[in-house]
């Protein structure tokens, strides 16, 4: 069957037609498929900075028990010297009362 000038021309509009659907789905899938990508970057980006957050966190957490534990450390320290200059002044303090009790015998 012949075709006239109309059932071309009628032909070459639906195939333009067809090929600027085609490009428009084009154009939508590649939109869509840069927005899920920015959204799985924006996910991976979150997602590493928390953990970076948490390794920051544990860091300060171990440095502030181990500060905690050297304070007590020093602290504990210090009470046994306080302890151990008490002692002694007590001590020299009896021998210093022995020593005058002495005299005082010796003088009589």
């Amino acid at each position: 069957m012949a075709q006239t000038k109309a059932d071309r021309s009628a032909a070459a509009k639906k195939a333009a037609a067809t090929r600027k659907r085609n490009a428009a789905k084009k154009s939508a899938a590649a939109s869509e498929r840069a927005t899920k990508a920015a959204a799985t970057r924006k996910s991976n980006e979150a997602a590493s900075e928390a953990k970076t957050q948490k390794a920051t966190a544990t860091r300060q957490t171990r440095a502030a028990k181990e500060s905690a534990a050297e304070t007590k450390d020093s602290a504990s320290s210090t009470v046994e010297n306080v302890i151990g200059a008490a002692k002694s002044a007590g001590a020299a303090a009896i021998e210093v009362g022995k020593s005058a009790a002495s005299q005082l015998r010796s003088r009589r």
